[in-house]
């Protein structure tokens, strides 16, 4: 399951989720044609939840075999593989990919009928070459981690749509933009039309040329559209239809939502009324399936963070699963999704693979997810080297390159750097990780004057402020009277602490609480001697979501 709706009507899409062959690679010249494959997985799935795999950390090959019964391109749609993939069929290289947390696609042109062979070869392992999987307070699994799916597509095909919904004189609009592919090495002629709720629309006709992408859009107006809001999550399908001729030759539909997202006054707007993100932090982790995460389970995810009194998520600290995006969709649930970078110093940011990684997920994140109302922020670089010049300059770039593709949403990236940070000019909202109560004994009220401060100061000063982590571990199960650290009580007392100080303070748009539920970590690594278990223990809930004490102190606050 790529999606929670029907993406296509025309356009032959067949899911390839389920069993594959498997197999670990061991030898450094990967030699397709020994491989044996001795193992079944499941896709989406995780290596690491086979008992022969549980820290497995290197290269897998997954292979599927693929019958076709008309010649056919074919264009192989993988949601998320982690964290390098190469993909192969018939032995011929299609496509290479890094990071695990955004999408990518690779085409066989003229495919003949009959049975053939797709391998795709999955490398978790760290290095030079990679610039944001690195051991991290947070651990990368390995393998096909979300759906893939085989689709049929002509020589031009829908690649993209684009929805940007416009208030104005009281009215709303929306400008519609439909990206097309175009793989035949001769001149065509095209044109797009467009349905919403129950109209349709011409975008006009193209003149595509050889081998290229190109583009039809145009602005509407939608006099009965209802806006799309937590109280009242109002979802439209948008179906984009590809003609040559007569002949309707490709399809694409998305789920939008009529919403604007502002910053004024130094507060944040939602359709022009004030909004508070009272929030989680949340990771892609479960004991069981790893971080491909079911359909069924993200929907606990959501049912527990609506029960707390929760209207909003941040994807920690990487693009999620459009599956959970759905349904952040579906239910009205906020959300500030950020790029793939956590805790990078500034040796690692000069990387030299960092700055290509970091602007292909910035692209694929906000291209791939651009249609999704719940998703109101955008930010990048979490905890990395803000405070120093250089990194100055990287966020400034990466930025910048965000804007150019989505000026609709407000910028942000949360900072740790108290008042030595350097980059808050460059952001639409100025957020703050800070731990008073846990990594330190401050007041957390204090603290938080202090940080408003540091933000006025330096590039803020008029801007909307999130509280973006605070919190504290606490071990399921392990309470005690003494309320000494680690225990259930004093986890809820720093919550506690935390919100009470956060909730009275009119300068504060937003809280996120690090975080929703306990997640694996990188073994080895410097923190953890903090880590028992290889486990960050700061959720609200534990791995299993057995809610903590914490849970009923955050609904206190957050159902108020």
């Amino acid at each position: 399951m790529t999606r929670l709706f029907q993406t296509n009507e025309l356009r032959k899409v067949q899911p390839l989720d389920g069993s594959w062959d498997f197999t670990a690679v061991q030898d450094e010249e990967l030699k397709l044609e020994e491989l044996v494959y001795s193992y079944k997985l499941t896709v989406p799935g995780c290596w690491e939840m086979h008992p022969d795999f549980l820290t497995y950390r290197g290269r897998g090959a997954y292979r599927k075999r693929v019958t076709i019964k008309n010649k056919t391109s074919l264009r192989f749609v993988f949601k998320g593989v982690s964290h390098t993939a190469r993909v192969f069929f018939d032995g011929v290289l299609l496509a290479e990919h890094y990071n695990a947390y955004t999408a990518f696609d690779a085409i066989a042109r003229d495919v003949e009928p009959g049975e053939h062979e797709l391998v795709v070869v999955a490398d978790n392992s760290f290095g030079e070459f990679s610039a944001l999987h690195v051991p991290n307070d947070y651990y990368t699994y390995g393998g096909i981690n979300r759906s893939a799916a085989m689709e049929e597509i002509k020589d031009l095909y829908l690649e993209r749509i684009a929805f940007s919904p416009i208030w104005e004189n009281g009215e709303w609009k929306a400008h519609i933009k439909a990206i097309v592919r175009h793989l035949q090495s001769e001149k065509q002629d095209y044109r797009i039309c467009v349905e919403l709720g129950g109209k349709e629309y011409e975008l006009g006709e193209l003149h595509a040329e050889a081998e290229c992408t190109t583009s039809l859009s145009g602005t509407f107006t939608f006099p009965e559209a209802e806006a799309w809001s937590p109280e009242k999550p109002v979802l439209y399908a948008l179906k984009v239809v590809l003609s040559v001729g007569e002949a309707k030759i490709d399809d694409l539909i998305e789920r939008v939502g009529f919403r604007v997202v502002t910053t004024e006054g130094g507060k944040i707007q939602l359709n022009g009324k004030d909004i508070v993100f009272k929030g989680v932090n949340r990771h892609e982790d479960h004991p069981m399936v790893g971080s491909a995460i079911p359909h069924q389970l993200m929907a606990v995810d959501a049912d527990l963070i609506s029960n707390m009194g929760c209207n909003s998520v941040r994807t920690s600290h990487y693009p999620n699963d459009e599956l959970f995006l759905d349904l952040c969709d579906e239910r009205g649930i906020l959300v500030w999704e950020e790029n793939h970078a956590r805790g990078l110093s500034l040796d690692q940011m000069q990387n030299p693979n960092f700055r290509w990684q970091c602007e292909q997920v910035n692209r694929e994140m906000v291209e791939q997810h651009f249609n999704h109302p719940s998703i109101v922020i955008w930010a990048i670089l979490n905890e990395c080297a803000s405070h120093t010049l250089e990194g100055r300059e990287m966020y400034k770039e990466q930025l910048e390159q965000i804007r150019e593709l989505d000026a609709s949403r407000p910028l942000t990236f949360a900072s740790h750097h108290r008042e030595n940070e350097l980059c808050f000019d460059l952001a639409d909202i100025v957020s703050f990780n800070l731990y008073p109560g846990w990594y330190g004994d401050e007041d957390p009220g204090e603290l938080c004057d202090l940080a408003r401060g540091w933000a006025d100061a330096n590039g803020g000063l008029g801007k909307p402020m999130i509280m973006s982590e605070f919190g504290g571990d606490g071990y399921y199960g392990h309470r005690d009277a003494s309320r000494v650290r680690g225990t259930e009580e004093r986890q809820a007392d720093i919550i506690e602490a935390n919100l009470s100080a956060y909730t009275k303070r009119e300068f504060i748009s937003g809280m996120f609480i690090w975080q929703y539920c306990d997640c694996r970590v990188t073994e080895g690594t410097d923190w953890l001697i903090t880590r028992a278990g290889t486990q960050n223990s700061k959720g609200i809930v534990d791995r299993y979501r057995r809610p903590k004490l914490a849970y009923a102190t955050v609904q206190k606050y957050f159902k108020s």
